[in-house]
């Protein structure tokens, strides 16, 4: 298959959205910006379209999709119910970087939503994304445009890496915004409940909720068996092919636990550090990759999933990361940087 890639910009939007929806509606797939990360889309109401996606990624099946839609008034014929906490969060949240779960209705088929009865709706802020949205006339069910596991793209480049030759198209919007996916609440119970966390983060949720609960997997991992309530929940997520060991405590003993363990590598290894720019200098790695400023969080999500893929670009076999405070948005880094490692986590 050939994969078409097309910039995007104000200029030419329309010529390049009507295309992509045009390929949207023959039952293709077309990766497109969020102001989150890529996503790779397909008609939300299609369980072919469904499948096709799981098939590029090489995604299990029973891992939900997210549908994305242009407008708010697109969400009434996809659910059962609105709760009036959903709303709220509506009002101060959408559009942007955050995906809330209702009871799905009976015009979403099951394979988009693995299986369950729920559905996850987001409407993205990004204009690319609304526009493609828009001239598709369907909401479009999307994850992350990479092959299962590995780091989310947030560039073009990353997309056509992991699925170049497996889906129809890839608008080049650019890099994106947030680079961390969007925060997940599932609204279909009594009380709401964060089940991954995001650039929305629990405490700017609780200004809103007053209260909202948190997931286990959000900061453990899943045992076998559990089945994931939303995407990202699950499997190892995030991945580089690189073995990824977290470290965390003061800044002087995350640096010196992990120079020792470098110091302490067999030769033949490479190694990397995803460090700060308060710690870079400080490190004895082959490649130190720097996310960002401590003073800047928001930087530093923007930053991660690229230096998780440069983990790749330059053939690093152990890539030792510092860990961050989990408050605020150091909660969906913390989140993210857990599966890319698979738990594995030395504290110091």
């Amino acid at each position: 298959m050939e994969t078409i890639i097309l910039k995007a910009d104000k200029n030419n939007i329309k010529t390049v959205t009507d295309k992509a929806a045009e390929i949207i509606k023959q039952g293709g797939l077309v990766a497109f910006p969020t102001e989150t990360v890529y996503g790779l889309g397909g008609n939300g109401l299609d369980p072919k379209a469904a499948k096709k996606i799981y098939e590029a990624k090489g995604r299990p099946s029973d891992n939900p999709l997210i549908l994305h839609i242009s407008s708010p008034e697109q969400l009434t014929p996809l659910v059962k119910e609105i709760p009036q906490s959903s709303k709220k969060l509506m009002e101060h949240f959408w559009p942007g970087p955050l995906t809330l779960i209702f009871k799905k209705s009976d015009r979403v088929p099951l394979e988009t939503t693995g299986g369950l009865d729920t559905v996850a709706v987001r409407f993205p802020e990004n204009y690319i994304a609304r526009e493609f949205i828009s001239a598709c006339g369907v909401p479009i069910a999307a994850p992350s445009a990479n092959s299962s596991g590995r780091p989310s793209p947030t560039r073009a480049s990353h997309v056509e890496f992991d699925l170049k030759g497996k889906i129809d198209m890839i608008i080049d919007g650019g890099h994106c915004e947030f680079g961390l996916e969007s925060t997940i609440v599932d609204l279909s119970s009594d009380k709401p409940c964060l089940l991954r966390p995001g650039s929305i983060t629990v405490e700017m949720l609780k200004d809103v909720l007053g209260d909202i609960d948190i997931d286990k997997a959000v900061l453990t991992k899943l045992e076998n068996g559990e089945r994931p309530k939303a995407p990202g929940m699950k499997y190892t997520h995030y991945s580089p092919s690189a073995n990824v060991i977290i470290v965390r405590g003061s800044d002087e003993n995350v640096i010196a636990k992990i120079n020792s363990m470098i110091a302490h590598m067999d030769k033949g290894l490479k190694t990397g550090v995803i460090a700060s720019k308060e710690t870079k200098d400080r490190y004895r790695a082959d490649e130190v990759l720097v996310t960002g400023s401590r003073q800047d969080p928001a930087e530093i999500a923007s930053n991660l999933f690229k230096m998780l893929r440069k983990c790749d670009y330059h053939n690093i076999d152990i890539v030792f990361a510092e860990g961050l405070p989990e408050n605020e948005l150091g909660l969906a880094i913390m989140n993210r940087l857990k599966k890319a490692a698979g738990y594995e986590i030395y504290d110091v």
